[in-house]
């Protein structure tokens, strides 16, 4: 019966540190870049925006975060956060922004397609939208890679009578 309650006790601490470091962020601003990465492991894409380095890193079930860690030119930490959102997508300007501004803003695709009628190269993001509903952006580029169109909507990998095509749903 010891035992139970030592394993409980156990059990409770770490649920309680966890809750304790919920939605904070393991890395601070002023951070050196290789403080970063001992805490938050190989980046899955770099990249460089003027002086400034950006390290992305992709998380999530389905892949519906990134998280971008951006460093001055000292290699310190100024500012480290989660990019698929609606604000960072309402940022993006359609009919100027090119490939490389889509990456160092929203990071690298989880899905490319082509859509030969009209020579659109499509990129997608699975996100959270407002945290709750499962849904995915659509990022346009026309031949030359600028950006052309936009179109969010739900992710269908979560639509239960879309996950077996051609199979009827008993109503």
């Amino acid at each position: 019966m010891k035992l139970l309650y030592s394993s409980l006790s156990v059990v409770i601490s770490l649920l309680l540190a966890a809750c304790a470091t919920f939605g904070m962020s393991p890395v601070k601003p002023g951070d050196s870049e290789s403080t970063v990465i001992s805490k938050l492991g190989t980046p899955t894409h770099r990249y460089l925006d003027g002086n400034e380095r950006l390290l992305e890193y992709m998380k999530g079930p389905w892949g519906q975060q990134t998280y971008m860690a951006r460093f001055d030119p000292d290699g310190r930490l100024v500012s480290y956060e989660q990019v698929l959102t609606v604000q960072k997508f309402a940022a993006i300007k359609l009919g100027e922004a090119t490939k490389d501004d889509v990456l160092k803003t929203i990071g690298a695709p989880s899905d490319t397609s082509y859509l030969p009628l009209p020579g659109l190269e499509v990129w997608s993001y699975p996100y959270k939208e407002a945290n709750v509903w499962n849904s995915v952006m659509h990022v346009h580029f026309d031949r030359q890679g600028i950006l052309q169109r936009m179109q969010g909507g739900p992710d269908l990998r979560f639509d239960p009578d879309s996950r077996w095509p051609g199979v009827l749903r008993r109503l």
